[in-house]
């Protein structure tokens, strides 16, 4: 949306307005959604602005737009997961309300998806044996769906609910510095997820995303999807064949303790389908997760 719309525009942007006012339970008289931007329209608008406290103008600019989305989304109409710019929306907000209640410490409902949220979400995924990588899709959304009877209706900020669990390690991420080489198109995608991970869970991670690993990197990895003859043969690869492995932490670990100075590992993800945004957004989590499990197991090592 690039040009506000006002009082008088016509099309199929004042229809998708007037669906998403709807949705919100506004008032568009009689004549409903017919793309005309006049009277009842126009009033809730404002009514919506005045409740979002925003500027009551009647018009849907990017601001009123921004807000509109947001709050029309649902539980599960989109991915949701931990990066940077966080996602916001009314779809996270419920997120939130229905794992406190349920016993996953979020803290206060404020519609950000954040490392407490992501936190909890993976503690409620491995509850109900699903696997533990704080994305929200169709088979978590429907667990929680499958426990609206215990959580709806129910205080989604309840006290007992508000103390919340250390996100992923963040004081790791904070001290040691860490360089992701993209080796091929595969391999930048999740090195750049990675880093953007790490990011989110702590802002002051000492984590790039390079061609050439900086030189005070403590740690280097390399990741490619499928790894080029010319690669360093001397340094030690890490093959991951599944997200799932429960062997990747103590893979890597391995990997890191046979290097003395800077520790730089191959790691190789040609056995793994990176074809859709939850399978990247997977390996990404579990790659991050492994290298933050291994530096605090042997912190001293570094």
């Amino acid at each position: 949306m690039i040009e506000p719309i006002k009082r008088g525009s016509r099309g199929s942007a004042v229809e998708d307005i007037q669906k998403r006012l709807l949705m919100l339970g506004y008032d568009l008289g009689p004549t409903g959604v017919d793309g005309v931007f006049l009277g009842a329209t126009w009033d809730a608008v404002r009514g919506f602005q005045s409740e979002r406290r925003l500027t009551e103008d009647g018009e849907v600019g990017a601001e009123t737009w921004a807000a509109l989305v947001d709050a029309t989304f649902r539980l599960g109409d989109r991915l949701l997961y931990l990066k940077f710019p966080y996602f916001h929306g009314e779809d996270v907000r419920v997120l939130q309300g229905a794992l406190n209640a349920l016993g996953f410490a979020c803290g206060e409902p404020d519609a950000i998806f954040g490392a407490f949220t992501e936190r909890a979400v993976r503690e409620f995924q491995s509850n109900v044996a699903q696997a533990e990588d704080g994305i929200v899709g169709g088979e978590t959304v429907r667990a929680i769906d499958r426990l609206r009877h215990v959580w709806h209706d129910k205080d989604p900020s309840a006290p007992v609910a508000l103390k919340v669990a250390a996100a992923r390690a963040a004081d790791v991420l904070a001290r040691t510095p860490v360089s992701l080489v993209g080796l091929d198109d595969g391999g930048r995608d999740i090195a750049d997820r990675m880093a953007n991970l790490a990011f989110a869970t702590e802002p002051s991670a000492g984590v790039d995303v390079c061609d050439v690993p900086a030189p005070d990197a403590m740690i280097v990895l390399r990741l490619g999807s499928g790894i080029a003859p010319d690669v360093d043969g001397s340094l030690p690869r890490l093959v991951i064949d599944s997200v799932d492995d429960g062997a990747l932490e103590p893979r890597l670990l391995t990997a890191l303790s046979a290097l003395e100075g800077r520790k730089e590992v191959v790691v190789d993800l040609s056995s793994l389908l990176l074809d859709d945004d939850a399978g990247r957004q997977r390996v990404a989590v579990r790659v991050l997760d492994a290298l933050c499990s291994a530096l605090c197991r042997e912190g001293d090592m570094w």
